[in-house]
């Protein structure tokens, strides 16, 4: 792997092509990252880059008048992961990712990722995480078929049989069954980029992308290249 790159799903539009035919595309808002540490075989036993995504708040602590220490933005940055920040000579980012690049004894800490890794017609795989649908029934989490709607039938929408009674005298695994559904990560392959604009950041993606809007999206070049 050569090319990644971390963003956030701003939504979906569409876009007419220089033929004239219309193109639905996702946009994504990627980068700037940021290179926060370089792994080495030496030190780590293997080759990566750390990139860190979005600015982020550092932790405030507040002392009172009875010299308590009272915290204020609980879920800023820690001060463990602030002074790994300032190594890099980046600010605090909330999203830190580790890329597998080949080439990663040519990053030095602190270089800037942006958009502009990538270019119109390249290819490449989107992974995030789905949208969450919470508990559903088998039809819709399975597409399962439904019972008959008349005719006093009162089977329409439940689970139909879930195996024989005497033998094997249980549920195999794996069985299609209403649960949770939605909120795992999901990975689209070999999608192309239609279009990318270096100074706004912007990556359109043609067709869907998983994940609901301001979600993190990773983008890798794909493998099926």
């Amino acid at each position: 792997m050569k090319k990644a790159i971390l963003a956030t799903k701003v939504g979906m539009t569409q876009i007419f092509n220089e033929d004239g035919s219309l193109i639905p595309v996702t946009v994504l808002q990627a980068g700037p990252c940021y290179v926060t540490q370089i792994k080495t075989v030496e030190n780590d036993g293997y080759k990566a880059v750390q990139v860190g995504f979005v600015d982020k708040k550092d932790r405030i602590i507040n002392k009172d008048k009875g010299g308590k220490k009272e915290v204020i933005h609980r879920h800023g940055t820690t001060k463990a992961m602030k002074g790994h920040f300032s190594k890099a000579g980046v600010s605090s980012k909330r999203y830190v990712r580790e890329f597998k690049f080949e080439n990663a004894e040519e990053y030095e800490l602190g270089n800037e990722i942006k958009a502009d890794i990538f270019a119109a017609g390249d290819k490449i795989d989107a992974s995030a995480i789905s949208k969450g649908k919470g508990f559903q029934g088998a039809i819709k989490r399975h597409g399962q078929h439904r019972g008959p709607m008349t005719h006093g039938s009162k089977f329409h929408r439940h689970q139909g049989s879930n195996g024989a009674c005497s033998s094997p005298s249980r549920v195999f695994k794996g069985k299609g069954m209403p649960g949770h559904m939605g909120c795992v990560k999901v990975t689209v392959q070999n999608l192309e980029i239609v279009r990318v604009d270096a100074e706004k950041n912007l990556i359109l993606v043609k067709g869907a992308v998983p994940g609901p809007r301001k979600a993190l999206v990773t983008i890798k070049e794909t493998v099926k290249g």
